[in-house]
């Protein structure tokens, strides 16, 4: 990651989309946005910065991805774990309120 670009949250933390209300579990981090600028143009209608860190989320009660902007995102305080089915592929466990990436697979 870049020196100059901070993000605001970290792989294994839970978040909570501000606009669409659902939580998720970040499993990798882009300091700026590293999709095609056609799944901007469709799917960012917001218009989020593209200089700022991107998050790939994995969506609670869903067998979702998604890639979120950091404007969007807001920490999930609840302390629950989230229900994916690629949890078990990315995560070893989960205690106090984040998950632990599995290092040896990832």
């Amino acid at each position: 990651m870049s020196d100059e670009i901070s993000a605001c949250f970290h792989i294994g933390q839970i978040i909570k989309h501000q606009r669409f209300g659902y939580r998720g579990v970040i499993y990798d981090v882009d300091p700026v946005f590293s999709n095609s600028d056609e799944w901007y143009q469709q799917v960012a209608t917001s218009n989020p910065p593209k200089d700022k860190p991107w998050y790939h989320v994995l969506v609670d009660n869903s067998a979702q991805t998604t890639y979120v902007a950091e404007r969007n995102l807001a920490s999930d305080n609840q302390g629950e774990p989230i229900s994916n089915p690629l949890i078990d592929q990315l995560f070893t466990e989960f205690e106090e309120g984040r998950y632990v990436l599995d290092v040896v697979r990832n």
